[in-house]
């Protein structure tokens, strides 16, 4: 009995330490309301206009709705607008994105199509703070270069804006040095949609929170019951988006709900 109450004892003791410590967010309220709305997910995009493009940051602009855009590193230190590592899929060339410079990735072109690879100097100049911008750092590793190159060009800029990741890191980087900057957490299951690691394991149950302390959870909206998400947003109360939002029928169940979203495929009511 005695060694059932220790190992019980322990085994609250290291609960404790993971919900107090280890999970905690930030527990502090965004104050620019502005921020708390409707994203397109990329840009505004569909019907001939390639996502992350000007266009499609323009068409969101023009609709009045936030913007959710990816930016990653060229080989030349230029902040670029971008989703994937690789540049296959939007314009038919295999190499990476960071195996090129800025003014080569700015001679392809997306889905074909006019619109090229924007700089978030060009996104910026675009937008001139008519609509709150959602920034994702991209990376998978401990290298946080991004995160100084983008600190350097969105330090003078007026709109309103936030940055969100997978990659508790780069979180970690802008709490040491922008506390001010508002961040998000986005999360998933890893372990049900790629494999199971030690790595994933340790994302899906936010156990890097303490490097991040991050101000608002995004999540997967196919995985809204997930323990870990239901027990940080039930305790820490923090805010939350649901991502990505590809029918109107999903966006209504959550709008309902009181749930922001990031949404993608279709043209919310605003």
């Amino acid at each position: 009995m005695k060694y059932f109450l220790i190992s019980l004892t322990v085994i609250a003791l290291i609960f404790a330490i993971y919900l107090f410590i280890l999970l905690r967010p930030s527990c502090r309220k965004i104050n620019d309301k502005r921020l708390l709305c409707e994203y397109a997910h990329r840009g505004l995009h569909g019907n001939g206009i390639p996502e992350n493009s000007l266009a499609a940051f323009k068409n969101a602009v023009d609709n009045g709705f936030g913007i959710e855009l990816d930016i990653q590193l060229s080989s030349d230190g230029e902040v670029m607008v971008f989703h994937d590592y690789t540049l296959s899929r939007m314009t038919g060339d295999d190499r990476k994105l960071s195996d090129l410079t800025a003014a080569e990735l700015m001679e392809l072109r997306l889905d074909g199509g006019e619109e090229h690879i924007p700089t978030l100097r060009q996104v910026l100049d675009l937008v001139d703070g008519k609509v709150p911008l959602l920034i994702e750092l991209k990376g998978e590793s401990l290298n946080t270069s991004l995160c100084p190159a983008a600190n350097e060009i969105l330090k003078s800029y007026s709109g309103v804006y936030c940055v969100e990741s997978f990659n508790p890191i780069l979180l970690s980087w802008y709490r040491k040095n922008r506390h001010d900057v508002v961040r998000g957490l986005l999360t998933t299951n890893l372990c049900k949609d790629k494999k199971t690691t030690p790595l994933n394991l340790a994302l899906d149950i936010m156990v890097m929170n303490v490097l991040a302390r991050p101000d608002f959870i995004a999540y997967n909206h196919r995985y809204p019951n997930r323990f870990v998400l239901k027990m940080i947003t039930k305790i820490w109360r923090p805010e939350t988006f649901a991502w990505t939002v590809r029918e109107k029928e999903s966006y209504d169940i959550l709008h309902i709900k009181g749930e922001r979203t990031i949404f993608e495929g279709f043209t919310p009511d605003n």
